[in-house]
């Protein structure tokens, strides 16, 4: 590797724009599970995207294949360097200015680097809600997000990010700068470039800003806590309140029992909102734009009436924003609690919603069949048919012996999604971890479309090498 390429980076950035000394690039070369450890020779954090776009042209021309760094909040080893070393990382936690927010147009334009509280809290402060939403809020970025096309708790009522983003911008394979920062909802002329650039994972381009979609604030929020008999009628009453409320539901998410006792053993500060033991429970925000006590009385009513049709057991309806938090909790700490319990396989997918409950089925009798004792946590935005299909390893197994198995189980919870129309991946990415899967998700056709539109961006194959393509 060409010292003088290195030295052109490092001027590139200026002094506080690159490390590289061992210590301080760790954490930009390990994820949050450590499934992955990469090695670079340089770690570059422009503050601009010009200077971004320097970083570019300097590694194109050197040859140095680059890999985009957001928040590295990823699960599936898509911003994480390979061991090689021969990779520069090139993370964009600098460029975190908010260059313009517009109340009446309901947009936001951003730097890439921006964290998503940040954004949240901007959109607040000016009367308008940010709905991109998940658990690494304080850390994830709204470029990683964009370029994994992240999900999150809000996907029900808002979308996918992908349905967020009116504009980006994005530094080229090459160094050259795409300024498609277009604050329209209208735009009809001709082919939409920055949705190849959304969930491409850093493989097209290097995304340095964009225009996001705001929203009315919600001026009332119902938060509760329901246990349901199973899957299937969560999604019953899933249905039900959608039609009750006028489409008021913002947040639906499936916890197992099993979720609430790993959190209840691991977690501080998390207590069973209900006296009885229940094998599934549903948390769930449903939210207006005007304050009365007509919409919560609306909500109740939908609750009795879930009730009478054995849909819900019981139920509790947070008295304060304490409560409601207090319910969240236990949904933001069943992923901590699973760190706990030994060996955890994860898979991330999506199915249709009338499948969420099928697919819970099958795929718990065909791990259980192949691991006797494993301990399955199913959870989630079911919402809009995300299921964390989750598996800890049995009471006393040998943890690498069950880690060692996760390709097999993989492949077997994945031929019931895909039997089910869905999808391998429904917020976290290809990366790593999925690239060879996503050969039986996709066509030959659409892999090969695929191919071409990368090498169309990137004939070089310099960017983020070795990810998402088969």
């Amino acid at each position: 590797m060409s010292e003088a390429a290195l030295q052109r980076l490092r001027d590139a950035v200026g002094p506080k724009g690159w490390i590289a000394e061992p210590t301080e690039m760790a954490p930009y070369l390990t994820e949050w599970r450590g499934r992955f450890r990469g090695a670079a020779p340089l770690v570059v954090r422009p503050s601009s995207t010009a200077e971004v776009a320097a970083v570019v042209g300097i590694c194109a021309e050197a040859g140095l294949a680059v890999v985009p760094q957001g928040g590295n909040t990823s699960l599936v080893g898509g911003s994480i360097p390979f061991e090689h070393g021969t990779e520069v990382v090139l993370c964009l936690s600098r460029m975190n200015r908010i260059r313009d927010l517009d109340p009446l147009n309901y947009t936001m334009t951003v730097d890439a680097g921006c964290i998503l509280a940040t954004l949240q809290d901007a959109a607040d402060a000016a009367d308008r809600r940010f709905p991109l939403a998940f658990g690494a809020d304080g850390t994830a970025q709204i470029g990683g997000a964009i370029a994994s096309n992240a999900g999150g708790m809000l996907t029900v009522r808002y979308g996918n990010t992908r349905d967020l983003v009116l504009g980006i911008e994005a530094v080229l394979p090459d160094g050259r700068v795409w300024n498609g920062l277009r604050r329209l909802r209208k735009d009809n002329t001709g082919y939409d470039l920055k949705q190849l650039l959304i969930g491409s994972e850093g493989t097209l381009g290097v995304i340095t800003a964009a225009v996001v979609k705001l929203f009315p604030k919600p001026r009332q929020v119902e938060s509760a806590f329901l246990a349901v008999a199973d899957p299937s009628a969560a999604i019953a009453l899933l249905a039900a309140l959608r039609a009750a409320t006028g489409d008021g539901v913002a947040v639906f998410e499936l916890i197992p029992r099993l979720g609430l006792d790993f959190a209840l053993a691991h977690v501080e500060g998390v207590i069973d909102p209900l006296a009885d033991r229940h094998d599934w429970y549903v948390l769930t925000e449903v939210a207006a734009g005007t304050v009365n006590d007509q919409f919560r009385e609306t909500f109740e009513t939908a609750l009795g009436e879930a009730m009478e049709q054995g849909l819900v057991l019981d139920a509790v309806i947070a008295a304060s924003q304490a409560q409601a938090s207090a319910f969240w909790l236990i949904r933001e700490a069943i992923v901590e609690a699973q760190k706990h319990e030994g060996g955890s396989l994860k898979n991330d997918i999506a199915v249709p919603v009338s499948k969420v409950a099928e697919f819970i089925t099958r795929a718990t009798a065909a791990v259980e069949a192949l691991i006797p004792g494993v301990r399955v946590i199913a959870f989630g935005h079911v919402g809009d048919g995300n299921i964390h299909f989750n598996m800890n390893q049995p009471e006393g197994a040998d943890t690498a012996g069950f880690m060692a198995r996760w390709d097999e189980i993989q492949t077997a919870v994945n031929d019931i999604v895909l039997a089910l129309d869905g999808s391998i991946s429904a917020e976290h990415g290809i990366g790593r971890i999925k690239r060879q899967e996503l050969q039986r998700m996709k066509s030959p056709l659409e892999i090969e479309l695929m191919h071409r539109i990368k090498r169309a961006f990137d004939p070089e194959g310099l960017m983020n090498p070795g990810k998402l393509l088969p």
